[in-house]
């Protein structure tokens, strides 16, 4: 799949008020995330797209991230071809922690990216 038409930032671009959908899966999720992430798995998106359309800003884009940045790249298109202003986060969850952002299990102990 051809990638390049989905527009990318990089994790440094990224503002703390962004949104944040995160489509990575369950065990992915609960080893560590970006705090106050949506968190969607790619594999539950059409059925539970709802939950993001309530919780996106109406005005604003939806940052989505996955582990390296190839399920969010998708689900960016996806949602671009819905008429959501979506962006992939390039380099994923893996550049989010090596550029030391704060990585958190639900529980806000410090979590990890697997």
């Amino acid at each position: 799949m051809n990638f390049g038409a989905v527009p990318t930032v990089g994790v440094t671009d990224l503002k703390d008020d962004d949104f944040l959908l995160d489509v990575r899966e369950d065990e992915e999720w609960q080893a560590g995330h970006a705090e106050g992430a949506l968190h969607l798995p790619m594999s539950e998106f059409v059925a539970r797209y709802g939950e993001l359309t309530e919780a996106a800003p109406q005005d604003g884009r939806v940052h989505v991230i996955c582990r390296s940045g190839g399920r969010s790249a998708q689900v960016a298109m996806y949602l671009n071809q819905q008429g959501v202003e979506a962006v992939n986060v390039a380099g994923g969850m893996e550049a989010w922690q090596a550029t030391g952002r704060p990585v958190v299990t639900d529980a806000g102990e410090p979590g990890a990216v697997v």
